[in-house]
């Protein structure tokens, strides 16, 4: 259907990358708090939404279940609204009612909802995981996205206490610290009691655990990514991953060298709201080699990489080898801190580029 539909990828998955590199399909470069605005400013017009709900209430109302994030404001502004209900579609409380009545045409479907299971983290995802729990304080608003380094990061928080959660979305991984005691939400000054996402990804022990929770609100995610209302939250930290980093602190997180792997999404709302809270820590963390020995931590960023977190932006970044703090630091302060957590058989390398490039004497 190549020559019927041309996609337009606001965020680039594994089923596209193929497509986005032979210009069968594009990328949009867009945060994505800025998605919801694109829609309902008719920058990207919608012609047809269709969206997955759970079924309808005694009151006639379904609910966008684990994606509010975008598709309350595709449901606002498509000229026709398309409804697949689905009651293996947990309801969640938040922004994403809508009546029956607003919707064209409705499908009835039965089938569960895709899962992802996260395997266990490996030596290096637990080191990393303990390094950003040592960062965490107590009473601080956690935002993580999803896989094993957030995961292990919050396995090592079993000794915290009174964490709170404003996240773009999250995994199964903040089910333990909610059943312990561990996530109470109480010092939050935005939805105080309430952990607060825009959607949600994971295990059906998760789509079991949001279902009709009122603890858990999924709000539109022009909202929650926005810098002005994270900033409010005390000790807002934000746990992001990278792609590479290079010596100076520029983050690529959306390619490999030119070649689109995924997209900007929320990482420089957070990083920019965690950074302006009271006593927020901005983290970007990930392995310091790729799976084949590469290091992940470069003298300069591949030709054709993304800079989704700029060098001013950059406050801490977290590898299984330490903690490089980047805020406030020059150009030769943030080589040496970052090639001290860049693995062992890379630095002397490292080293001689950073002379070469930037006369660093390391």
């Amino acid at each position: 259907y190549v020559d019927s539909f041309h996609v337009h990828s606001l965020f680039t998955g594994a089923n596209m990358r193929d497509a986005v590199q032979a210009g069968r399909a594009d990328f949009v470069p867009v945060f994505l708090s800025d998605i919801p605005r694109l829609f309902r400013r008719g920058v990207i017009p919608l012609d047809v939404a269709i969206l997955h709900v759970s079924p309808p209430d005694v009151h006639g109302y379904v609910t966008l279940g684990v994606s509010v994030d975008t598709s309350l404001a595709a449901a606002q502004s498509a000229k026709v609204l398309i409804a697949e209900i689905n009651p293996q579609m947990p309801r969640t409380q938040g922004d994403g009612n809508i009546h029956i009545s607003r919707f064209d045409k409705v499908i009835e479907v039965n089938y569960p909802l895709p899962t992802m299971i996260i395997p266990e983290p490996n030596d290096i995802e637990r080191r990393i995981g303990e390094n950003i729990a040592s960062m965490v304080d107590n009473g601080a608003t956690l935002q993580m996205g999803i896989g094993a380094i957030p995961n292990a990061a919050l396995a090592a928080m079993s000794n915290h206490r009174e964490l709170g959660i404003h996240t773009e979305m999250f995994s199964d991984g903040i089910i333990p610290l909610v059943e312990r005691g561990i996530i109470t939400n109480e010092h939050k000054a935005k939805h105080p009691g309430h952990i607060v996402t825009g959607f949600l990804v994971g295990s059906q022990k998760l789509y079991d655990f949001v279902n009709d929770n009122p603890l858990v609100r999924v709000l539109d995610i022009e909202y929650v990514n926005d810098t002005s209302i994270i900033r409010k939250n005390p000790k807002a930290t934000a746990i992001n991953s990278a792609i590479e980093v290079d010596i100076t602190g520029q983050v690529c997180a959306d390619s490999i060298g030119s070649r689109i792997f995924s997209g900007v999404g929320g990482q420089m709302d957070f990083i920019r709201g965690a950074a302006l809270s009271k006593g927020g820590k901005p983290i970007i963390a990930l392995p310091s080699t790729t799976n084949k020995g590469i290091s992940r931590i470069t003298s300069m960023l591949k030709p054709g990489a993304g800079v989704v977190t700029t060098r001013a932006h950059v406050h801490y970044i977290v590898t299984e080898y330490g903690v490089a703090e980047m805020w406030g630091r020059s150009i030769q302060e943030r080589a040496k801190a970052m090639i001290d957590i860049a693995h062992p058989d890379h630095r002397e390398q490292l080293m001689k580029e950073a002379f070469e490039i930037w006369k660093i004497r390391v």
